[in-house]
């Protein structure tokens, strides 16, 4: 796996998002979520938060509060691939935080923000590890998602296999 490079969105194509969404209600929150996705690293450097306060004649404590109550929106570079862990009370008891340290332990991630345990990206950005509140598949669980495809009765080993088949594949695809 290689590091993907961080590519800054320019002012021309902040700009041009901000032209899209002139004036209309909410605008600032789908100009953010825009800018994210085109973000290489999915994420809102401060700069560009900085940057739309200023073009929108906004305070940065307006657009910044937009971006912390909204858990969608990312402060910290993201990884090209995202897993999410269920923490929910039925995944818990049947081995969910073993699955979540088991991927941190294997990964080498490192935590984003102040839980250790709840989000994590690898060095190399290929991976984000999240925790969510509940899946609602009970049944299934312990659940985990893997780029939004939900896989239920995961054990640590079937999770390794597969975060391994994502590593592989993006290696195979890089030298291609």
């Amino acid at each position: 796996m290689s590091v993907r490079e961080e590519a800054p969105l320019s002012a021309e194509q902040v700009d041009e998002v901000i032209e899209r969404f002139p004036g209309r209600t909410g605008d600032v929150l789908r100009i953010l979520e825009t800018l994210q996705e085109m973000h290489p690293l999915k994420y809102l450097p401060e700069a560009t938060l900085k940057y739309v306060a200023e073009r929108k004649g906004l305070a940065l404590s307006n657009v910044f509060s937009v971006v912390t109550f909204y858990s969608f929106f990312n402060l910290n570079p993201q990884g090209r691939h995202t897993i999410m862990v269920c923490r929910g009370t039925a995944c818990h008891t049947r081995g969910s935080k073993l699955l979540l340290d088991g991927l941190m332990s294997e990964s080498g991630g490192s935590a984003n923000g102040d839980d250790a345990s709840s989000s994590f990206t690898t060095p190399d950005h290929e991976l984000t590890v999240r925790t969510v509140a509940c899946f609602g598949q009970c049944a299934l669980a312990p659940v985990v998602s893997v780029d939004e495809d939900i896989h239920g009765h995961m054990s640590d080993l079937k999770l390794k296999r597969m975060v391994r088949g994502i590593v592989k594949r993006e290696a195979k695809d890089d030298n291609s």
